[in-house]
């Protein structure tokens, strides 16, 4: 063991105290609520899926009892200042910078992510309060829409209290980036983060408050989604769900948002093409395929999970890429080293490794890895452990091309031309992200023009820009993060007309 891993664990066990000798309770109305059931679920940490503690399973009391405080508290925080709500939310990125040590080790511990990624979840949190933060003063503006004898303007106000329920990977980071803009635009908020990850939503919250964000505007209920995800998507004074997780999950969603006319904003699934042409710089290629599967733990909803290789080069490329997934290091994610940690929980666990059988059944290679990651291999005893994997020799018709493993698993198949390319990304139920790799601009722009995703990076990997539209077509979602296209989802926008009393009214019943 490094000294750095012990140092680690250290004071990851010193965080955990809390967790580990009381009932992780929910936070409505600015304070612990311990819930009106007082059932509870055990938390374990994917490292060797050992008790960490009990979480309060919220209830549908528990929910209603959020959500009132939301909307209580929505008048007051609709009624403040934009100027004001910068102030408090740049005091709220200060507040999750100085506990930024904190977040990432018990986030690390929490979901099985590297250290080395986690290390950066509490920052880019701090950058998305800060970037919403900036743009709350002029949240409500519009457009001045003259005509011949009106005055038409636009603004925009904030819809009401509003719903997040986000996922176990990354989790921390993925809260933010959903109630960081909620606020900005004057919404109060429910959050139910993930039954999986429960511990750093338990943080954020409480930085929140304790930066001085007022009761009642942000409020966590812990729990499972089939009762408190169901009882927030249904209740009448949530007004929209902003959702991070599975297709099949939002399509639940938006059943039970129907009835009462909810707006949704789903971020789905995806089984996101890497597209590498021959007269790409396949080096840069190269590091963009290894990163932007096996980093976070192939757990992230825009991963490049199908390698589309060009045929002239598919040898030397999946030659050198296997050689580079062989010496992936996995291992426990709090030492330093670690590139690839355990996955979140045992049932995705089995989920991940029923795909290493079902790719030899339909006849695909197994080029490196497709099992269980031993001791000797970096696992820690008894944890969620898999070889990185990577499959060749596929087609885009096996379920292994078809269904989103998430995990640390890529599929390569090639092709022959640029027409071929585009029929095999685009032959997927989901439509997240695509990454086109190659050293032709007009390929470029004709790849980006015939993808049908919602994100195209050219010769990059995954690299976000916070102003920009982030979301997906198809079955990856509906609607987009990001700038004013989150203000976009937050907020209606309201048309006034003024007339100036120059023209004529039609009259009726005037003789």
């Amino acid at each position: 063991m490094s000294d750095e891993l012990a140092q680690n664990l250290v004071e990851v066990e010193q965080q955990l105290a809390r967790f580990r000798n009381a009932t992780l309770t929910h936070f409505v109305n600015g304070a612990a609520y311990a819930g009106e059931s007082g059932e509870s679920f055990t938390n374990a940490s994917p490292i060797d899926n050992s008790v960490t503690g009990l979480v309060a399973a919220g209830s549908a009391a528990d929910i209603d009892v959020a959500c009132r405080a939301a909307a209580d508290a929505f008048p007051a925080w609709r009624a403040m200042a934009g100027e004001a709500r910068r102030d408090l939310l740049h005091r709220i990125a200060d507040a999750v910078e100085a506990n930024a040590r904190e977040i990432a080790l018990v986030e690390s511990y929490d979901t099985g992510q590297a250290l080395r990624f986690m290390s950066k979840a509490a920052v880019r949190g701090a950058e998305n309060f800060r970037f919403f933060a900036d743009r709350a003063p002029g949240a409500q503006d519009g457009l001045s829409l003259p005509a011949a004898e009106h005055l038409n303007f636009s603004l925009r106000q904030p819809i009401g209290p509003v719903g997040v329920i986000t996922p176990w990977n990354t989790p921390f980071m993925l809260s933010t980036w959903k109630i960081a803009p909620a606020l900005a635009a004057g919404c109060t908020v429910v959050h139910k983060p993930a039954e999986w990850s429960p511990y750093s939503a338990a943080l954020l919250v409480e930085i929140m408050h304790d930066a001085g964000l007022p009761a009642g505007v942000m409020n966590t209920v812990q729990g499972l989604g089939e009762e408190a995800g169901k009882a927030l998507t249904e209740h009448p004074d949530i007004k929209a769900v902003a959702f991070v997780g599975e297709s099949v999950t939002g399509s639940h969603i938006m059943r039970q948002g129907a009835a009462t006319l909810k707006r949704v904003h789903f971020e789905l699934g995806g089984k996101n093409p890497v597209v590498v042409f021959e007269d790409a710089d396949l080096e840069r290629a190269l590091d963009a395929v290894v990163f932007m599967i096996y980093s976070l733990n192939g757990e992230r909803c825009t991963s490049s999970s199908r390698l589309l290789i060009q045929g002239s080069v598919k040898e030397e490329f999946l030659q050198k890429l296997a050689a580079r997934v062989d010496q992936l290091k996995v291992g426990h994610p709090l030492d330093p080293a670690t590139e690839v940690g355990p996955l979140i929980h045992p049932r995705h666990l089995d989920k991940v490794c029923s795909y290493f059988d079902l790719a030899r059944e339909e006849g695909a290679a197994v080029a490196v890895g497709g099992g269980r990651a031993s001791v000797a291999a970096g696992a820690v005893e008894g944890g969620n452990f898999v070889t990185p994997t990577l499959f060749t020799d596929a087609s885009n018709h096996m379920r292994i091309a078809q269904e989103e493993i998430f995990g640390p698993v890529l599929t390569a198949i090639s092709f022959q031309d640029e027409a071929e390319a585009v029929a095999l990304a685009n032959g997927v139920d989901y439509g997240l992200a695509g990454y086109v790799w190659t050293g032709d601009s007009g390929r470029a722009i004709r790849m980006a023009q015939a993808l049908d995703v919602g994100m195209v990076w050219v010769n990059s990997e995954n690299n976000r820009h916070l102003p920009t539209p982030f979301g997906g077509m198809k079955a990856s979602g509906i609607g987009r993060d990001g700038g004013d296209y989150s203000f976009d989802f937050y907020m209606e926008t309201k048309n006034v007309c003024i007339a100036a009393g120059t023209h004529g009214i039609p009259q009726l019943g005037n003789g």
